[in-house]
């Protein structure tokens, strides 16, 4: 049985990565920092309390798992919203806090994955978003940490493709689920609007004018990291209903 490990992976849309992959037959394995929430995921997986941006848990976590047996996939999926707010007003803790977990959690999580997965000629999928395709006004450390990881993938993709091993980036636009409502009322505070008018604003700047859901996102991970996209490497693909307008103005 192949295993897949995901981080962030208690809820949102790594957790419907995880049942994703379960469908598909994988052996699922988890990190996140929440641990109530660790705790509800099904009992079949391996859930582990792990902070990407602390190196010490990374290399635990992944001893764990190469004296399991070893890694065929990994959803590098962990990411934090950071504040909202006009650059100016963005205090550098924020900004760090920000780009430690999104950034610096994708290298750590991808350089202590590496070697397993050269083992078996494994797959990456790094979650970013379409503001890492187009920016974020409000949300510069969102949006810097999240073009990053799109530059650290394609790296990953060239020196891992010797290999076998592949790299992909998902680019999810508006997911429906709590993480997002979170980012609608914020944003709708900063813009002095109602949260529905920030709701619609984002729908509106899609061709299917709508938000995507967290299970259109793990479909396309589960598709990255099988054998049907065997030959796919150092891509980013946007699950986002199509972005014409990044920063609708309602």
């Amino acid at each position: 049985m192949k295993r897949v490990l995901i981080t962030a992976g208690a809820s949102g849309i790594g957790l419907a990565m995880g049942e994703a992959f379960a469908a598909a037959g994988y052996e699922v394995w988890v990190t996140d920092v929440d641990e109530a929430a660790l705790a509800e995921v099904p009992r079949a997986w391996r859930a582990i309390r792990a902070d990407v941006s602390d190196e010490m848990d990374m290399i635990a976590v992944f001893a764990e798992v190469e004296a399991a047996g070893g890694l065929d996939a990994l959803c590098a999926n962990a990411g934090v919203a950071g504040p909202t707010a006009r650059v100016e007003d963005v205090r550098l803790e924020d900004w760090r806090a920000c780009t430690a977990v999104t950034l610096d959690g994708a290298f750590l999580t991808a350089k202590h994955a590496v070697p397993l997965l050269k083992r078996s000629q494994g797959a990456i999928v790094v979650t970013s978003s379409t503001a890492g395709q187009h920016g974020y006004p409000n949300r510069a450390p969102y949006a810097a940490s999240k073009w990053a990881v799109i530059g650290l993938a394609k790296t990953l993709a060239m020196e891992l493709g010797p290999y076998g091993v592949r790299c992909n980036v998902i680019c999810p636009g508006a997911v429906e689920g709590p993480r997002m409502e979170g980012v609608l009322e914020r944003e709708a505070a900063a813009k002095g609007m109602t949260r529905d008018a920030v709701y619609e604003g984002y729908a509106s700047g899609t061709s299917l004018g709508r938000f995507v859901e967290a299970q259109e996102v793990a479909d396309m991970a589960v598709f990255l990291a099988s054998d049907g996209a065997r030959g796919v490497s150092g891509q980013v693909v946007a699950v986002d209903g199509h972005t014409v307008n990044p920063d609708p103005k309602v």
